[in-house]
């Protein structure tokens, strides 16, 4: 997972800046190709979650999509204009959500089977060691910019699925079961999933946005990287203690606790405060990052509890459709104020709202039960 995330990172930050300066392409053309080729992510992942927890062995889903995500870079590499650019992309992308769903499926049995007293923390650990991969990445693809420019990236990106393919053929997956009663599911919530949209979206947003709006403010580009190290830092203390507050207090509420912190960032975003005040923030958005991709992943693949490998798929596709949002959205809004960040801040208020409104039903509808078993057995 952290060799994942290191690939992932190496190229995330200068994708763009590639299609723009290294092949020539429009802002247009641009987000037509992450457009498309985030929808091929999505059906990929969801095709793949539905007929996945049927096939006994997941390891071969990812030996299989590795390769093809290493020949899309290839392409990639090669393109000279957009439809070769939009090739190559789809088919480097289209398959890394597939990828990171049955790596977490499997991550989910295994622990299931070998760690079963606290295998929602471990998978949370995991969840922190993407994110740890995901910013190593960051910081290394900056690095390698300066000496090797943008061809250099992109032999980074598939440096790192070359090792993860290596590491896929040497893991040996688990053929034992785990015991019936090892995970407990949650009652199925459309509510709850539309609610963890919006929360996705409004850190697809920030994350969107955020870069550009620092670079406005202070032109100082590698004011991002620092930021972006800061969450890191934090988010490994915090994935620990969301999961443990998780699992006493329950899970929404702890996604309301973090939703309001999140909230708070936001709101000082909204309002250009100097740049001191941007890093003091941070661990406040550091700890709502850590519930929203790893409290909130556990809570989903709880809801398919008997269809693992179908739970995570779903939890990836809510991502992907909050990055295909945040893609959209530019062109929606002139721009890049800080006033901008009014946006997630009203996407947050609303999942709060529909959270909130869920527990309170979700509690009524329990006392309302306890009520009638006393009256039955009275």
């Amino acid at each position: 997972m952290f060799l994942y995330g290191i690939g992932s990172g190496i190229l995330a930050p200068m994708n763009a800046v590639y299609m723009r300066d290294g092949i020539g392409l429009s802002k247009v053309e641009i987000a037509s190709i992450f457009s498309i080729s985030l929808l091929f992510n999505l059906a990929a992942t969801i095709a793949i979650g539905l007929i996945s927890d049927r096939m006994a062995k997941k390891k071969r889903l990812t030996v299989y999509a590795v390769p093809l995500c290493m020949a899309g870079l290839l392409l990639y590499m090669q393109a000279d204009g957009y439809a070769l650019a939009l090739l190559g992309l789809v088919l480097a992308s289209a398959p890394s959500g597939l990828i990171m769903g049955q790596l977490f499926a499997m991550a989910r049995n295994h622990m299931m089977l070998h760690a079963a007293s606290f295998f929602e923390m471990a998978q949370i650990w995991l969840r922190a060691t993407l994110s740890v991969g995901f910013f190593t990445g960051l910081l290394a693809g900056a690095n390698v910019y300066l000496f090797a420019g943008f061809r250099g990236v992109l032999w980074g990106n598939l440096l790192g699925y070359a090792l993860l393919f290596l590491c896929l053929l040497l893991y040996k997956e688990n053929e034992g079961k785990a015991a019936k009663n090892v995970s407990t599911g949650e009652p199925f919530s459309l509510v709850m999933l539309a609610a963890l949209l919006l929360l996705c979206c409004a850190d697809s947003l920030r994350g969107l946005y955020l870069p550009l709006v620092v670079v406005q403010l202070f032109e100082r580009p590698q004011t991002m990287s620092y930021l972006w190290s800061v969450q890191a830092v934090f988010e490994l203390l915090f994935m620990t203690l969301a999961g443990y507050w998780a699992a006493r207090y329950g899970s929404k509420r702890i996604m309301i606790l973090s939703s309001f912190f999140a909230l708070v960032v936001y709101a000082t975003y909204a309002f250009s405060p100097p740049m001191a005040v941007f890093f003091l923030v941070q661990p406040l958005y550091s700890f709502f990052v850590s519930v929203l991709y790893g409290v909130a992943m556990g809570y989903v693949q709880r809801m398919f509890h008997s269809r693992v490998g179908f739970g995570s798929s779903v939890y990836v596709s809510l991502t992907q459709t909050a990055s295909l949002i945040g893609y959209l959205l530019p062109f929606l809004v002139p721009g890049y104020r800080p006033a901008i960040f009014a946006i997630p801040a009203t996407l947050v208020l609303a999942a709060l709202l529909i959270i909130g409104a869920s527990a309170y039903w979700t509690r009524t509808k329990t006392r309302g039960h306890k009520v009638n078993a006393i009256e039955y057995k009275s």
